[in-house]
C-alpha cells in the first residue's frame, strides 16, 4: 500500500488529489473510492494525522479499495491557481472530467463510489445527478442535512469564527494532537463557494435528489449541529432520493461533525465501505 500526490487532468483546470493504492497482491480493484471533502478542508481530511486508525485512505487501501481523495476547486496544493474556487454547478462538471481522465490511465473496476463530508456531500449529491454516463456506483454522505438547525443559520457558508462548536462538539471525541494537526487541514472557503450564485441548499436539494439513481447512504454524528436532524427531518430527506435504488439513514455514536477526524473515523469508515460492498453486488 501507497499514499502519493497526484494531478487531475479536469480540462480547463487541474486538481490535487491523494491516492491511495492497495497492494499488488490486491489485483484489479472491483471500484474506486472518491473522497470528497468539505468546506474549509482540503483532501487530507481524509488522511489525519493525529493517529493512524483514523486514515480513510489506508484503511480503505489496506482491504484492496483504492481511495482517491480530490482537492475541489481553489483547495489543495494547486489551489492557488483558481484562488476563486467554482460554483457548485461547475464544480460537479469538473469533478465528472477529472473522473474520466483518471479512469483513462487507471482501472476502477465498477466505477466511483463517492464517500463525502458536509459539502463534500452538496457537490457529490450534483455529481450523482448529472451523472449521465453511469459511472458513480454509490454515494457514502456524512455531516449534511437539508436544512439548517437555528444555532447554524448564521454560518451556512463558512467553517471558521463561531463556528467551532457546530463543527467540533465535545473535545474527548479526537485523539490528542488533533486539534494541533487541524491547523494543517484547514484551508479558506473560496470566493465561489461562500457567495455561490445557485439556489439555497434547501431548494437545491429538493432539485437535486429525485435525479440520484444510485444507492445512498446518510450519516449523521451523535453531536452534529449543523443540521435538523430529528427523526422526521432524516425521513423527509431519504423521502426525497425517490429515483435511489436503496436509501439508508444512519447515525454515528460519539462522534461530531468532522467524523473522520475524531476516534469514531474508523467505525465509520468501515460502515461506508461494507456499504461500498453492498453496492458492488449484482
Amino acid at each position: 500500500m501507497r499514499i502519493e500526490e497526484i494531478t487531475l487532468d479536469a480540462g480547463a483546470l487541474q486538481l490535487s488529489a491523494l491516492y491511495a493504492r492497495p497492494h499488488p497482491a490486491a489485483g484489479e480493484p472491483r471500484a474506486v473510492v472518491v473522497a470528497v471533502h468539505g468546506l474549509g478542508m482540503h483532501a487530507r481530511y481524509f488522511h489525519s494525522p493525529a493517529h493512524p486508525d483514523l486514515s480513510l485512505l489506508t484503511l480503505a487501501a489496506r482491504l484492496g479499495h483504492p481511495v482517491l481523495a480530490v482537492d475541489r476547486p481553489g483547495h489543495g496544493r494547486l489551489g492557488h491557481r483558481h484562488p476563486d474556487g467554482q460554483p457548485l454547478a461547475e464544480q460537479s462538471a469538473t469533478l465528472h472530467r477529472a473522473l474520466a481522465a483518471f479512469a483513462r490511465e487507471h482501472p476502477t473496476g465498477a466505477g466511483f463510489f463517492l464517500l463525502a463530508h458536509s459539502y463534500g456531500g452538496k457537490l457529490a449529491l450534483h455529481a450523482a445527478a448529472d451523472d449521465t454516463a453511469g459511472t458513480l456506483i454509490g454515494l457514502d454522505i456524512s455531516g449534511l442535512g437539508h436544512h439548517y438547525a437555528p444555532a447554524a443559520r448564521g454560518f451556512p457558508a463558512t467553517l471558521g469564527g463561531g463556528a467551532w462548536g457546530l463543527n467540533w462538539g465535545p473535545m474527548h471525541l479526537y485523539p490528542p494532537g488533533t486539534f494541533q494537526g487541524a491547523r494543517a487541514l484547514m484551508a479558506r472557503t473560496p470566493r465561489h463557494e461562500e457567495h455561490d450564485p445557485g439556489p439555497p441548499w434547501p431548494l437545491r436539494y429538493r432539485q437535486l435528489a429525485p435525479r440520484v439513481r444510485v444507492p445512498v447512504r446518510l450519516t449523521f454524528a451523535e453531536h452534529e449541529q449543523w443540521w435538523h436532524t430529528d427523526d422526521a427531518a432524516l425521513t423527509a430527506m431519504a423521502a426525497r432520493l425517490s429515483a435511489s435504488p436503496r436509501v439508508r439513514v444512519d447515525r454515528q455514536d460519539a462522534a461530531g461533525h468532522n467524523i473522520s477526524l475524531g476516534w469514531a473515523a474508523r467505525p465509520y469508515h468501515l460502515r461506508a465501505l461494507a456499504f461500498l460492498e453492498e453496492c458492488l453486488r449484482p
